[in-house]
């Protein structure tokens, strides 16, 4: 069964209405499956989720850990079926504990009556099982990092523990290896993602960027702009927060810290007065914060990064490490500053450049709508049409 617009023409960013009505009837036939990781914490790859979940609203949805408090309404009304590992009385503060059980819990998942299978990957959901029957695209947020770019990272400490985790990362590494193997055709979310599926799998990918909320996040011109930089990140080592905080700390500028996570009591215990934290904040006061703030800040290496656009949606430019997604979202001196290395100086350098310049707020949120919702949906269906295709086509199905 073919999705709509099997045409090779390109089709319109809007459906006519008998194209829309086409596409709700097949969409309503056709039995498909979203494989996601985790559902225990809300973050960029459950924006994608949700995507999908308007592209494909019949979905079912599997994931390893689930919990329906960490989840916005739009992932909570979807059919959810998680695994075994919800019954660990344990799994929802120390589901890292569970790692060794995280293949076995994957291939648990029945996909036998489904015509599509997504897998919304960054580590585990590629290695579901399908059938002949079963057409398997992946979109792969990243190649399971743990295993591969920061390997060396996770194992560095001493004891037991290291040597205990080096021996199941061994194992795991293999898994993911063979298990890659396991779609029938890879989607990466950046270039910067492509290369790695390349190097690690070798397995040649398309391209399509996650979508980004451009009609949530709007810019507010009524809204006087203030002084404060603005930094939005789940607060972990690789995200290099420490390094902003370093810079703000000598700058003596105020600096709004959203976001949580393990590292959130060292970072607030080595920052000044001028930085300030901020927990659980809704969508509509994180809006708030973008639309007043002066600049972002985003110091870390991403696959690719929603964050930057979020901001450059509302208008606003981001000062950002040159390197991984931001090259791909981020246009130098148009909609923000590049520093060059992972240092105090240079990002000090960037932000004292930065406020030399004089910024098109209406020209930043035009370079964020080429991300918008609706051109990932009209990308993601061509492929997944595309794809899906050329598997039945494959199969002699």
């Amino acid at each position: 069964m073919a999705l709509p617009f099997a045409s090779t023409r390109q089709p319109p960013l809007f459906p006519s209405p008998l194209t829309l009505l086409s596409y709700l009837t097949i969409i309503e036939k056709m039995k498909t499956a979203i494989i996601h990781d985790y559902l225990n914490q809300y973050g960029g790859a459950e924006r994608v989720l949700e995507t999908l979940l308007e592209i494909y609203p019949g979905a079912d949805v599997y994931t390893l850990l689930y919990d329906k408090n960490q989840m916005p309404e739009s992932i909570r009304k979807a059919n959810i079926k998680s695994s075994f590992l919800g019954r660990f009385p344990f799994s929802k503060f120390y589901y890292e504990y569970l790692l060794p059980f995280y293949p076995i819990a994957v291939e648990t998942f029945d996909t036998r009556k489904y015509d599509l299978v997504i897998s919304n990957s960054s580590a585990w959901s590629k290695g579901v099982i399908t059938n002949v029957s079963t057409c398997h695209i992946v979109y792969c947020l990243n190649p399971m990092r743990f295993v591969w770019d920061s390997y060396f990272s996770v194992i560095k400490k001493n004891g037991l523990v290291s040597r205990t985790l080096r021996i199941i990362l061994h194992h795991i590494r293999m898994w993911d290896e063979i298990s890659s193997k396991r779609g029938y055709r890879y989607v990466a979310i950046s270039e910067n993602v492509r290369h790695r599926i390349k190097k690690h799998y070798d397995i040649e990918s398309d391209v399509i960027h996650p979508p980004v909320d451009t009609d949530f996040f709007v810019p507010d011109f009524k809204k006087r702009q203030e002084e404060f930089y603005l930094i939005v990140s789940r607060l972990k080592a690789y995200k290099r927060i420490e390094l902003a905080i370093e810079t703000f700390n000598e700058l003596k500028k105020p600096l709004i810290i959203i976001g949580d996570g393990s590292h959130y009591n060292y970072l607030k215990s080595i920052s000044d007065r001028n930085i300030q934290f901020m927990r659980n904040i809704d969508d509509e006061k994180l809006l708030s914060y973008y639309q007043r703030c002066r600049a972002v800040i985003f110091p870390q290496v991403e696959d690719f990064g929603i964050v930057p656009l979020e901001a450059q949606a509302c208008g606003k430019p981001v000062i950002a490490f040159k390197s991984g997604g931001a090259l791909e979202t981020i246009e130098d001196k148009k909609t923000g500053i590049f520093f060059c290395e992972q240092s105090k100086e240079s990002l000090i350098s960037a932000v004292t450049e930065f406020e030399k310049y004089t910024f098109d707020n209406e020209s930043i949120r035009s370079h964020a709508l080429l991300f918008s919702k609706s051109v990932f949906k009209k990308k993601f269906l061509e492929k997944a049409n595309e794809i899906y295709s050329d598997y039945r086509r494959e199969m002699n199905l």
